[in-house]
């Protein structure tokens, strides 16, 4: 059967043949034919923690029409890892709910599930199986989960005030990507200024090196994962510490510089682009000042960049400095249904 053919000239049965054969492809082992799935962890070990996250992808808010196949299904993992990553806790196995509509051709299909499949061979997490299902447009529902003993893992709570605000990249890019990609009549060829923007919506990437080396060695106090944009991530981690909030310096750390030319060159806000767009998958972090040095040697000796943006006050505000002079972020954010 020609691969330009629909999904539905298929059928359940022979599609999800289709996935195990891509899975066994690249990790050697066929799905779970049961109706759970299972997966062995030791028993009465003290503090041995199993972390699981599950976030939807869903086509029609997710991917911009520029966005193939191969890139949706990479970026429904990329969406779930970050947010064990941040917590130091390394993604073990995944399980998948898909949705897909009937029109959607085979070869269209494959390369949808091929990018699941490489981007959890490529962070050796092993794909169990999932359920498979007809819907109107593409939905993606994985279920990832891991390990940890339970004092190494960063919870959102746990900061205090004076400590500082370290991040594992600079803000701003995916707010270009997006503006480009969604707002801007034209074709994406015609930015070559700014690739990584574009990418950093089409191509998204995380890494938890930052995450497992401060958890190892107990020195974060607080982490959360920017997938909702800076501004509402720092005001859920006020959430999750009462009494507390932030002032972050927007001059020094913070702003990649994409970004800053992206702004001069179409005059759009840059406050806005560095802290309402989401979607970065920027970890961010609060440490004791009085480790900050540790920190900083650490994070050198294991070439591994960090930026520090602010610190943590004793109010429920969020402040912006900037020319000397501070403000109140006004910005809230990505929120669904809003």
């Amino acid at each position: 059967m020609s691969e330009s053919n629909t999904i539905k000239e298929l059928g359940e049965v022979k599609l999800i043949k289709m996935i195990d054969e891509i899975v066994y492809s690249k990790q050697g082992t066929h799905l779970l034919n049961d109706d759970a799935f299972f997966y062995k962890i030791r028993k009465n070990a003290d503090g041995n923690t199993i972390v699981f996250n599950s976030d939807m992808f869903v086509s029609s808010t997710d991917a911009p029409l520029q966005m193939n196949f191969f890139q949706m299904g990479r970026k429904s993992i990329i969406m779930n890892i970050s947010d064990l990553l941040v917590k130091g806790v390394n993604p073990k196995a995944i399980m998948i709910s898909l949705g897909v509509p009937s029109e959607l051709k085979i070869s269209e299909f494959k390369n949808l599930v091929s990018g699941i499949v490489d981007c959890c061979h490529k962070n050796n997490i092993e794909y169990l199986g999932g359920d498979l299902n007809l819907t109107k447009e593409i939905i993606i529902n994985p279920f990832v989960f891991g390990f940890s003993h339970s004092k190494n893992i960063i919870h959102r709570h746990g900061m205090n005030v004076g400590d500082l605000v370290i991040i594992s990249g600079k803000f701003g890019l995916t707010g270009v990507g997006f503006e480009i990609l969604l707002n801007i009549n034209n074709q994406i060829e015609n930015f070559s200024d700014y690739k990584r923007s574009i990418s950093s919506v089409l191509e998204p990437s995380v890494d938890g090196k930052i995450a497992f080396l401060l958890s190892k060695f107990g020195f974060a106090t607080a982490s959360i994962d920017s997938s909702d944009g800076l501004s509402k991530s720092l005001k859920d981690l006020m959430l999750a510490n009462p009494n507390r909030g932030f002032e972050i310096n927007f001059e020094k750390n913070l702003i990649h510089e994409e970004a800053k030319q992206f702004s001069i060159s179409y005059k759009f806000p840059l406050e806005k682009l560095i802290f309402d767009s989401g979607e970065e998958f920027i970890h961010i972090f609060t440490i004791k000042p009085e480790n900050y040095q540790k920190v900083n040697d650490l994070l050198n000796s294991s070439d591994t960049p960090f930026y520090t943006i602010g610190k943590v006050i004793n109010e429920e505000k969020i402040y912006i400095i900037q020319n000397e002079h501070k403000h109140v972020l006004s910005f809230n954010g990505f929120e669904h249904f809003n």
